[in-house]
């Protein structure tokens, strides 16, 4: 264990800048400092380095400069019921004319000011000051903007106010409510492909609530893994927690299974591969997918009534830009293999020419995978609707996974605002005294700030 007194007050000082913590209290009750050579690798995935007193003494100069040379705070963050104070830079002795337009459109004006004795910065030969203010206890949740006249330009930056607490479901009242805990995978009937879906989901919400007074079913992380094998076999180690796994689907269920020609071809492949799990005993994933894909590419090319169409491009506008990422990272996945940071370089950031060329010449297959997402959606709403309908007060519960994977969707499109040279874990406890590594890099603060956590 590290002793307090081996940790330099600069590294100590620069991980507290970068949000990085420097002590945590250990299961048994004690004070645990993080090692200087944790912090120092900590620092240097968030692209600080800080192995010696120059490096420290350097980025501890460039964050001053850094935070001096900002007119306002990347982000504000606050509560409901409760006064956020902020501060704002400006030319020494100049005023800082504040208004803040809130979500609804509406503007406040007249912020007040709290008192700020911290001396001027000199930045370049001009002095900045810096003045405090607050904003007040009465401001709505939601994402506003707060605005600073600087001479005749506008600077602005994010106001973010979640609610104090979320309210429970009105349905649920003052009463409790039980219900069961499944992993869905294992939940198959004779329908299935070998692994549950969510028709099995619904019929199951529909059977505990009706005949047993459930008022929920909690399901298993059913986040997205890798549309190629092998799928990896935890939930919990996820290509992306924004979409959905569609090896969940239930293919008969699509409305445009009803037009295919040889609907009696895909029935065969459905009974063939959960009889193939039914005398294995086992869920294999990847024989299911592979079946199943087959069956979905098929229905890919029916084509879709006016209303379907119409429903589908709604879908589309609403996830947007994520979804268009995830659908182009698997079928980059389909082509160059799971794992991102083994692709040509070119095709290693989403926002690159080589990737929108790709996504451009591989439309079809990028849009079979934003299609497959949209018929989660569908299946998804149907089973939440069904479970309500039979008398749940909740519904369909979901799991969350802590991460993603690094080589995966998530980790390819937001890497920007991941540390991706460091993973998450947990330090030693009572029930696994080495720790624990997740294999998932954490978020950034310092960059989700820079982008309103958006």
């Amino acid at each position: 264990m590290a002793d307090v007194s081996e940790v330099p007050t600069e590294l100590i000082d620069l991980a507290h800048r970068y949000g990085v913590a420097t002590e945590y209290t250990d299961w048994t009750g004690r004070w645990v400092p993080v090692p200087p050579t944790t912090l120092i690798a900590v620092l240097d995935a968030l692209g600080v380095a800080a192995a010696t007193d120059r490096d420290r003494a350097e980025a501890l100069a460039r964050h001053d400069r850094e935070h001096w040379a900002r007119a306002l705070p990347p982000t504000i963050v606050g509560r409901t019921g409760a006064t956020v104070p902020f501060w704002v830079h400006v030319t020494h002795g100049d005023p800082a004319p504040l208004w803040l337009r809130l979500e609804d459109g509406s503007v406040r004006t007249g912020l007040r000011q709290l008192e700020n004795n911290r001396p001027p910065y000199d930045l370049d030969g001009r002095l900045v000051g810096e003045a405090s203010f607050e904003l007040p206890a009465d401001l709505p949740a939601g994402y506003h903007r707060l605005h600073l006249q600087v001479g005749e330009s506008d600077v602005s930056t994010t106001v973010i106010v979640a609610p104090e607490t979320v309210r429970s479901s009105d349905r649920l009242g003052t009463g409790r409510a039980w219900g069961l805990a499944t992993q869905l995978y294992s939940v198959r009937s004779r329908n299935s492909w070998g692994v549950g879906d969510l028709t099995d989901l619904t019929d199951l919400a529909v059977w505990s609530a009706a005949r047993h007074g459930a008022g929920f079913v909690l399901v298993n992380p059913l986040h997205a893994a890798t549309p190629i094998a092998p799928m990896e076999p935890s939930p919990y180690l996820p290509t992306s927690r924004r979409f959905v796994n569609p090896i969940y689907l239930r293919v008969q269920a699509v409305p445009e299974f009803a037009y295919v020609r040889h609907r009696g071809r895909i029935r065969k492949a459905q009974t063939q591969v959960q009889a193939r799990a039914d005398r294995s005993g086992r869920i294999d994933r990847d024989s299911a997918w592979a079946s199943k894909r087959a069956a979905l590419e098929t229905l890919y090319l029916v084509e879709r009534s006016a209303g379907r169409e119409i429903a589908y491009q709604a879908f589309r506008q609403r996830e947007g830009r994520s979804l268009d990422d995830f659908a182009t990272w698997c079928a980059l996945a389909d082509r160059f293999g799971g794992d991102w940071r083994q692709w040509p370089e070119g095709l290693q950031h989403p926002r690159s020419a080589e990737v929108a060329a790709f996504a451009e010449d591989r439309s079809t297959e990028v849009d079979f995978h934003r299609w497959l997402q949209w018929l989660v959606d569908e299946q998804l709403s149907t089973a939440q609707d069904r479970a309500v309908s039979a008398g749940m007060d909740l519904g369909i519960m979901h799991d969350l996974a802590v991460g993603v994977d690094p080589s995966g969707a998530d980790a390819w499109a937001l890497q920007d605002v991941l540390a991706l040279g460091v993973t998450a874990g947990a330090p030693p406890d009572e029930f696994n005294q080495l720790g624990q590594d997740w294999s998932q890099p954490p978020w950034r603060p310092d960059r989700l700030a820079e982008v309103g956590y958006e």
